[in-house]
């Protein structure tokens, strides 16, 4: 007779667990993950429950299990004391990542905490071919490793510059740490083969961090089970003997395992396209299936890159838990969470109002029939009176006369719409149509919510398998054991390369199949498939195709890419990696659906329809295959609850799934009228800026430049017909207040003649463009009655646009033709059709041609298929919710912004500055606040006059900066549209820097002067101290490569916080290339990019350090730089002391150096090295101990100021 099986979902709010006894039935049980006054391990208290609390060993075959521990340890940052072993030069790589700050409008600018706790430089280098240009020196890492064992590190994270290729240097790295007795050594070309330093160095060090918690954790579950055989369930979707379950593979180990029990019970009632909706008490969870199961190779989690294959789930922040938020104006719902402890109100731990506690407002989910595990002693049910009576007070605090119940559904309607955007981002902004797919539901809150979030997508079809409440633990039961493998190859596909690809494969599958063969899988169950990972050359977005003959997997690639992106492009294709997975099947247990005996329903009290009406509740198991139940109703099982919306009927399947269908039409949006409505206006704040993010998807996915796709140098945004912003996605700043200048100027140059499929360019400055290389593409979106009810715009900075330099930001631009190709208006397609010759003609026969017109249209392409998505989700959010809704709302999101920042006005003083640039020219401003009526001036009268030189800012710049900075001044998380404007007038005196005549060069506005101004209103209202006030623009290249880039500085501190190092400031969040991204494409080398220590101003809360840069030149090229402060230092505040000032210079390969000014251009030799060292942010506040508060390594552990070694 079999023993016991145990399959163990141990999530952040509950454990869940099903077991298959010896006669092979299936039994669950349901525990707090976090109750140590009652257990130590919620895992084994559950077994040992369901054992009676007899011996384990004798009697459990094996235990399964999916488990948070690892991602609870990397939230918490609680890992295993690790030291980071890198190139020489990128030791603080990791810190700096990509430069981008993870929220635009926070002045107080909160970068993740590191994991290692310190770092050694090994000197070593291996160049992107292969050339090893430095031997690893490792009698002094030796020296290092042993001083980082004896100050208690446990483990070692070995990242070299590309050894995704050649992994020679790592390994002997690796050896030597091993040698030294390190019980965890993790080396990247191991961990996470594939291209990009950054990613598979913050992969390397979680798998360094992760693995040690693990393997304890693993190691104290297997010492009270003794002799059980123990398999984790992995974040790719298959499980791992315990001994293979590394830290890199766990961090959604319990996620996956929803997402194989979803998809087999799926299938199990006959569906293969579903839509995976896990609602559990922190999160929810979504995931995509079309008949296999979709995984990512690039995530982030915990402010932590990470490179390794994952199942495809997108995770938004509403939960049963999602705390409930009334700011005056709007409802909204999370994204912080009540979690286990104190749970929701209802849980009788004082927590405060979260979704759940709505469901038991309403009635829909009755406490007699929830889990009794609530209380001191783990056995009482939900408290209902505390709910009500909590929404009672808040009602009365809301005071706009909705009742308690009103409140409760209100928020409910806005947890429903945030999750239904999340399953757009994993379906619908991939090109797939869900309205034929099943939308199946799964936690404990999932059927609580299924019928209205199907609703909201246009889907029919609700599957509620059996065990819902518990599927992730079930689904960890039915994987598979899984083994994969990855390698970089990075070669063309052409006939050659597929004997390589071949080659790459065998050896991978024989290490994955060998991995099963040790976890005693028969050979005979094994099964491997391989893909490739294909992208176009000079692109990134790869996708998968299955490896075969050339002419196979150029098939499967056109057919994904035209199906995702809606075009295809003329260029040749890259085999960027090789994947491999190897699958040793698992026995699938019985799952036939024993009913119970048939139960009465029982008559219970909802709240629907917007009333309280007495509805039927039965219990799950009291159902039989055939029953059907017409909503609205209730069906409560032991672990979950489902509510049968109005207008659904559930019925019962043969293997005992019930499955929710529309049984008449839904009315759009009942109950949505054109009056403000406080949870209609956080709906349609989401909305508008859902439309905003895809768009931005959309761009990132199919542009070709380097500056677009990986340093997302663009914006796109949504407007109304008069060209007013109305949302936009969280981009780039100095975009988002100045786009609207260019779809005005559209309108009005073009009024009357703007017709459908017209779509524009513009960049001119002096019509409605800010400087050149900005390109900005609007598309109008016209009614049925070809009246135009919105305009949706993207704008990309593209990296080559002509001009008296490669990389179309030249130093010394006189006039405007000098900077490149003036798109005026220009109709970029005409009734659909993408006037290519025309464009082609207009970029090559400019006075200062574009270098690289090919890359120019293929991003123009891109920008108008940003576009295209925008109009069909405009259209989308119509048909839905009517024309006359979506107008109103579009002028109440404008006014809610207008009413907080009005607020935030009233708390100002007025004030003044004189901003001097490095030049001598001075920005003034003098912001005159009238606290009664709520408005401020802002005036720039005595700025200088226009200069001769490109640091002239169309006016479209200076509205971008006033409103970028009033919108950081706001603590809520408000939408960026034009009603922030409207309180403030802006006054700009005509002919000057400000407001200069054409054809004056700009070039340097958009990008330096735009930051000065925001330095300057900061100064005036006494708001923080100047956080470097440059871009620190680069560009280099010649004719047959252009390449840009913006360095990042230190932030300034304010009052209570530091500033930070190194990170994008003010008007500015464009990533930076990754190193061997960088080396790749373009002849160059990157010696250095580091913290420039010491930098930052002193004083109580110090500036952050600006950063040291340097790029050794492989062949002839033009550099040009446009930055500040190289002159005049950052300001301090308050008695802080102002940063360091940054330089920039060349040291010539002969020895010698050339120093160049912040705006300079410059020739350079094969040999020769640029230096940037950018300036440090100004200090806060008299006293304190200086800079090195923000600027060093985490202070995750002992040792850390002077825990920098170089080897």
């Amino acid at each position: 007779m079999r023993g016991w099986q145990f399959w163990i979902d141990r999530g952040g709010t509950f454990t869940d667990i099903v077991a298959r006894t010896p006669d092979g039935r299936l039994v669950t049980h349901k525990l707090l993950s976090e109750n140590p006054a009652r257990y130590r391990d919620a895992a084994v208290a559950g077994i040992r429950a369901l054992l009676d609390g007899g011996p384990a060993e004798s009697r459990v075959e094996a235990v399964r299990m999916g488990t948070t521990v690892a991602t609870n340890a990397l939230l918490e940052r609680k890992g295993e004391r690790t030291v980071l072993v890198i190139t020489k030069g990128f030791g603080d790589a990791l810190r700096i990542g990509y430069q981008n700050r993870p929220r635009i409008f926070d002045r107080h600018i909160v970068l993740p905490e590191m994991l290692y706790e310190r770092v050694i430089e090994l000197d070593e280098r291996v160049a992107a071919d292969g050339t090893v240009l430095r031997s690893p020196d490792l009698d002094a890492l030796a020296t290092h490793l042993r001083a980082a064992r004896d100050a208690g590190a446990g483990s070692v994270a070995v990242a070299c510059l590309h050894s995704h290729l050649y992994p020679e240097h790592e390994r002997a790295a690796g050896k030597v740490a091993e040698q030294l007795g390190f019980a965890q050594v993790s080396c990247g070309s191991e961990v996470s083969p594939l291209m990009k330093l950054v990613p598979r160095g913050d992969t390397t060090v979680v798998d360094a961090y992760l693995s040690p918690v693990l393997r304890r954790y693993v190691d104290g579950i297997a010492r009270q089970l003794p002799g059980v055989r123990l398999m984790f369930m992995q974040s790719n979707g298959g499980l791992a003997e315990a001994g293979h379950f590394r830290g890199k593979d766990a961090i959604l180990s319990g996620p996956a395992g929803g997402i194989v029990g979803m998809v087999r019970m799926s299938q199990l009632a006959g569906f293969d396209h579903v839509i995976g909706f896990d609602m559990g008490g922190t999160s929810t969870d979504v995931s995509h299936y079309a008949g296999g199961y979709e995984r990512v190779f690039h995530t982030q989690v915990a402010g932590v890159r990470l490179r390794a294959p994952m199942i495809d789930i997108h995770t938004v922040a509403a939960g049963g838990g999602s705390i409930l938020h009334f700011d005056g104006a709007r409802y909204r719902v999370g994204p912080d969470s009540a979690g286990a402890d104190p749970g929701p109100a209802c849980y009788r731990g004082g927590g405060p109002l979260a979704v759940t506690d709505a469901n038991v407002m309403l009635g829909r989910i009755q406490p007699e029939y929830f889990p009794r595990v609530f209380g001191p002693d783990g056995d009482q049910p939900l408290d209902a009176d505390v709910v009500r009576a909590r929404f009672a007070d808040l009602a009365a605090r809301i005071g706009d006369g909705r009742g308690p119940e009103e409140v409760a559904e209100g928020y409910l309607r806005i947890a429903v719409a945030n999750m239904a955007n999340a399953v757009k981002r994993i379906s619908v902004q991939k090109g797939h149509d869900v309205t034929g797919y099943a939308l199946t539901t799964f936690g404990g809150a999932g059927g609580q919510h299924a019928c209205a979030v199907a609703d909201s997508l246009g889907i029919r079809s609700v599957l509620v398998p059996p065990m819902a409440g518990v599927l992730s633990a079930l689904g960890i039961g039915l994987a598979d054991t899984t083994a994969m493998r990855e390698q970089s190859v990075e070669v063309r596909l052409d006939e050659t390369a597929v004997p390589r690809l071949v080659e790459v494969a065998d050896a991978l599958s024989a290490a994955a199949r060998a991995e099963l063969a040790e976890e005693e899988v028969p050979d005979e169950a094994i099964t491997v498939s391989v893909q490739v990972q294909l992208h176009y050359d000079g692109t990134d977005t790869a996708v998968p195709v299955a490896l075969a003959d050339l002419d196979a997997m150029l098939a499967e690639f056109a057919e994904t890419y035209r199906r995702t992106y809606s075009f295809l492009m003329d260029r040749p294709l890259i085999a960027e990696a090789v994947t491999v997975e190897a699958t040793g099947r698992t026995e699938q247990p019985e799952l036939t659906y024993a009913a119970g005996e048939p139960v009465e329903p029982v008559e219970v009290r909802m709240y629907t329809g917007g009333g309280w009406r007495p509805v039927p509740l039965y219990q799950r198991d009291g159902l039989r295959p055939g029953d059907t139940v017409d909503g609205p109703a209730i069906v409560a099982e032991a672990n979950a609850t489902t509510v049968v919306d109005d207008g659904w009927r559930a019925a019962v399947t043969g293997y005992g799934h019930l499955l929710l269908e529309r049984a008449r039409p839904r009315a759009d949006d009942a109950g949505a009228t054109t009056r403000v409505d406080p949870v209609l206006l956080e709906i349609f704040n989401n909305l508008f800026m859902s439309i905003a993010e895809q768009m931005g998807a959309r761009l990132e996915a199919t542009a070709q430049s380097v500056n677009i796709r990986e340093r997302l140098d663009f914006s796109c945004a949504l407007f109304d017909p008069d060209g007013n912003l109305i949302a936009n996605a969280p981009h780039m700043p100095v975009h988002l207040g100045s786009m609207g200048a260019s779809v005005k100027e559209v309108i009005r140059r073009r009024a009357g003649d703007l017709r459908p499929g017209d779509v524009y360019a513009i960049n001119d400055p002096y019509h409605g463009g800010t400087h050149l290389p900005d390109v900005t593409v609007v598309t109008p979106v016209f009614g049925t009655g070809g009246e135009i009810l919105f305009h949706v715009a993207s704008r990309g900075h593209h990296a080559e646009i002509g001009g008296i330099t490669p990389g179309s930001m030249p130093a010394s631009s006189r006039d405007l033709h000098e900077e490149g190709v003036l798109f005026d208006n220009w109709l970029l397609v005409a009734d659909g059709r993408f006037r290519e010759e025309e464009t082609q003609a207009l970029l090559a026969g400019a006075r200062y041609p574009s270098r690289n017109p090919a890359t120019n249209l293929a991003d123009l392409r891109a920008q108008v298929a940003a576009n295209a998505k925008g109009v069909e989700e405009v259209g989308r959010m119509i048909g839905h919710f009517g024309l006359d809704v979506v107008q109103a709302y579009m002028r109440h999101v404008q006014d809610n912004a207008e009413d907080a920042v009005r607020r935030v006005i009233g708390a100002l003083g007025s004030g003044s500055y004189r901003y001097e640039l490095d030049s001598g020219a001075v920005i003034a401003v003098r912001v005159s606040v009238d606290r009664a009526a709520r408005t401020a001036t802002i005036d720039f009268t005595g700025s200088s006059a226009q200069l001769d030189t490109n640091f002239n800012a169309p006016t479209s710049v200076v509205t971008a900066a006033v409103l970028y900075v009033f919108r950081t001044l706001v603590a809520d998380d408000i939408p960026l549209n034009d009603g922030c404007l409207r309180p403030l007038r802006i006054v700009v005196p005509p002919g000057s820097m400000l407001a200069p005549v054409y054809p004056a060069a700009v070039v340097a506005g958009n990008v330096e002067t735009s930051q000065a101004i925001t330095g300057a209103l900061y100064a005036a209202l006494g708001i923080q101290a100047e956080g470097s006030g440059t871009m620190n623009n680069v560009t280099f290249g010649n004719d047959r490569h252009q390449y840009y880039e913006t360095v990042g500085s230190g932030s300034g501190a304010g009052d209570g916080f530091a500033g930070a190092a190194v990170v994008q400031t003010h008007m500015t969040n464009s990533r930076l290339t990754d190193p061997e991204v960088l080396e790749w494409r373009f002849p160059v080398r990157l010696e250095e990019f580091a913290i420039r220590r010491g930098s930052g101003g002193t004083g109580r809360w110090p500036g952050g350090d600006g950063a040291v840069r340097r790029i050794r030149f492989q062949e002839p090229m033009t550099v040009s730089t446009l930055s500040g402060h190289r002159r005049v230092p950052p300001y301090g505040m308050a008695g802080g002391s102002p940063g360091s000032l940054g330089a920039n210079r060349v040291e010539r390969r002969d020895g010698t150096v050339v120093h160049l000014g912040g705006c300079d251009s410059v020739e350079v030799q094969p040999g020769d090295v640029l230096v940037i060292e950018t300036p440090g942010g100004g200090g806060y506040g008299r006293g304190g101990p200086g800079g090195y508060g923000a600027n060093g390594l985490s202070r995750a552990g002992p040792g850390i100021a002077g825990a920098r070694h170089r080897a």
